[in-house]
This record gives C-alpha cells, structure tokens and sequence, in this order.
C-alpha cells in the first residue's frame, strides 16, 4: 500500500472514530442540553473554527453560482435533516444501538450510487457489506432474536441513514470540484440558519437557564471539533478517492469504536456477543476492500 492510500484509508478510518466517539459525547452533553442547543452549539464553533483555519491557509473557496442550490440541498441532508434524526434518536437508544442502526448506510448507499452515478459494486463489495450487516445484527439482537427499543427512537435513527445515504450522493459532485474544507464550512454556516428558527422557538429558554458543566463544555467542544470538523474534512478526502460505496462501508465500524468508548466512558458493558459481532463487523469491512481482477485467461 502507497503512501496515498495510507492517506485516504486513514482519514477515512479518523473520520469513523471521531463519529463513533460522538455517540457518547452526546450522551454527557444531553445531561444539560437538549439535541438542538447541541447541534446550533457544536456547529457554530465548528463554522468559527473552519472558517479562522480556512482563511488563514486560503483554504475557503468561491462556490460557483451554479452549484450554490446543490451546497444548499447538501446542507439539508446533512447536518440538518441527519442531525434532527440523530439528535433525538439518541435521547431515546443507547449509544450502541444508535451507532449500529446509523452503520446500515452502506446497506442503501450502493443502490443510490449507481442510479445517481452510475457506480457499481464488485463482488467483494457485496460480500464485505453482507458478512458486516450480519456482524451488526450479532450485536443488536438477543438469542431470541428480540431488539428492545423504542421504535420512535429507531424511526428517527433510520431517518439519519437516509439523510446520510442522499448527503454522500450530493457530496460525491461537489467533492470533485472543491476542497474539503470549503464544503465542510459552508455546509456548518448553512446548517446554523436552518437549526436557529427551531433553537428560538423550542430550546432558547432552556438553553438560557442550563448550567453546564465542565464535562459537559468539553463534550461540546469535542463534537464541534473532531465530529462537525475534522470527521467531515477527512471523509471528504477520502470519499473523492473511493466513491460512495466504498467509503460508506466503513461506516459499519463506528459500532464497533462506539462499543469500545463507551465500556470505558459511560461504562456500557461490552459482552461476548459484541465481541464476536464486533469481529465480524470488521471482516467484513476489509473483505469489501478486496478487488478480484480476472483476466482473458483466467476466464
């Protein structure tokens, strides 16, 4: 393996972890905030943050008049629409469930790739994402084969899953032709204006008398920098170099990162039957990565 694809596997494996932590970062932030407050406040340090960073390395480029109404619907999927199914998903599952339930992506991703790009999917690739959706199913359900949930929390889960699938499909256009960094801040700017309505209307009285912590300060700024900046940065590169589906796959591992963090922050219990879903999970994952290449005579 080159240099450049130590490069792009590793971002995308950052991105993964920076996601799978948010899980739990959420949960300690939720013991003060409601899910928008989290959301307008983690994305408001986030644009702050891109933008000092952008323009101090004239990193932030101009959108094309032509592609604005694209950055806009972009914005829409994510974070809006991803983060009102996520925000309030997890008020009601645990982080575990959550992150295996948002690692289905790549179960719709292939399908909405090839009929917006054209992008198709080896026979590895299919493999890769069977043997992972077994893994995952190994860690959410019981021998009896019993998931219990709120289903209102699954629901809002699965809406995350789908405003992730349509973001990656938008992002794979944009990304050709800018950097990450410009997309990633300009996405965080527009979500601000689509959050602050609701966070005046729901959030702002119980936002004025919250008292945070200073767990829960940290937790915030953690989310604004690792998961609403770099994952996004970093998954960008990485998802211009291996398309949607190959870059979605990976989203299987985060309840495998998810499972690990949380044992050793919020003491979720980590049992056999994770451990052994968790492997399959990441079998899966490298199997999907295997290119079979058959020549003339070999058929």
């Amino acid at each position: 393996m080159n240099k450049k694809s130590l490069l792009i596997y590793g971002s995308i494996i950052l991105a993964m972890l920076f996601w799978s932590f948010s899980f739990v970062w959420v949960k300690i932030v939720y013991t003060v905030y409601n899910p928008i407050t989290t959301v307008i406040l983690r994305l408001i340090i986030s644009t702050i943050l891109l933008f000092v960073i952008g323009k101090g390395f004239k990193r932030i480029e101009k959108i094309e008049k032509k592609d604005r109404m694209q950055l806009l619907l972009l914005a829409f999927f994510e974070p809006f629409l991803y983060f009102m199914g996520e925000s309030f998903g997890l008020k009601l599952v645990s982080s575990t469930l959550g992150a295996v339930i948002i690692s289905t992506i790549p179960l719709f991703s292939p399908v909405a790739a090839y009929f917006f790009h054209r992008e198709k999917i080896g026979i590895m690739g299919v493999v890769g994402i069977i043997i992972s959706i077994i893994g995952v199913s190994v860690i959410i359900f019981n021998k009896n084969f019993n998931l219990i949930a709120s289903p209102l929390g699954i629901a809002l889960m699965f809406l995350a899953v789908g405003a992730a699938v349509g973001y990656s499909i938008v992002l794979k256009k944009l990304a050709a032709k800018y950097n990450p960094v410009s997309l990633i801040s300009y996405q965080n700017l527009l979500g601000i204006f689509f959050f602050l309505p609701l966070f005046f209307t729901f959030d702002y009285q119980h936002f004025i008398a919250a008292k945070p912590t200073t767990e829960v300060m940290i937790s915030i700024l953690e989310l604004a920098i690792f998961a609403s900046s770099l994952a996004f940065i970093f998954f960008t590169y990485g998802l211009n170099y291996l398309g949607i589906t190959k870059s979605n796959i990976f989203i299987n591992a985060i309840p495998v990162f998810t499972a690990i963090f949380a044992y050793f922050v919020i003491d979720e219990v980590i049992t056999l039957q994770k451990m052994v879903g968790i492997t399959i999970v990441i079998s899966g994952l490298f199997l999907s990565q295997i290119k079979l290449n058959f020549n003339k005579q070999d058929r």
